[in-house]
């Protein structure tokens, strides 16, 4: 068992669910010394603010990284992926395509709402697969193709003579 330490706080890693950049600019002016760059999220939805990247956390502790949120997900939790179309009644300002869901401790359902397509997220958090970009540092265009590599072509093997 893991335990990951944020200020005086210690939360064991099976506890957390994804981890996400914090934008100190979008939110309320918090009055520290200290500048946060992620937000921890628990699997009851509760946050802790941390100093570290993202993508850093996700690869010292195995997470899996999703680039078009700049969010790692935790391998240990299942979580399950929805399409998100906007209605007249929920029109958020950012371009969300997918919600990702999991379940808390005591059984309810917790979601975010992420920008990465369905099938991103579901190749990437629930199959574990990683994510792949051209070389232009382009999204693959195809999205049956995001997250797998192209085998190796096999080389003829020259015959002794």
């Amino acid at each position: 068992m893991t335990t990951i330490t944020i200020g005086k706080r210690l939360i064991p890693i099976e506890q957390i669910a994804l981890v996400e950049p914090f934008d100190s600019t979008a939110t309320h002016k918090i009055q520290t010394e200290k500048t946060f760059r992620s937000r921890v999220v628990l699997l009851d939805r509760e946050s802790v603010l941390a100093e570290f990247e993202p993508h850093s956390f996700a690869e010292d502790h195995g997470f899996r990284w999703i680039m078009a949120d700049q969010t790692a997900t935790n391998p240990a939790i299942h979580f399950s992926v929805e399409t998100f179309t906007p209605t007249p009644d929920f029109a958020p300002k950012k371009a969300y395509l997918s919600r990702i869901v999991w379940r808390d401790p005591e059984g309810n359902t917790q979601s975010k709402l992420m920008i990465a397509e369905p099938e991103t997220l579901l190749a990437i958090a629930v199959r574990g697969d990683t994510e792949t970009a051209e070389p232009s540092g382009q999204p693959p265009s195809s999205p049956a193709v995001r997250g797998r590599q192209k085998p190796r072509r096999r080389q003829p093997v020259a015959q002794p003579t």
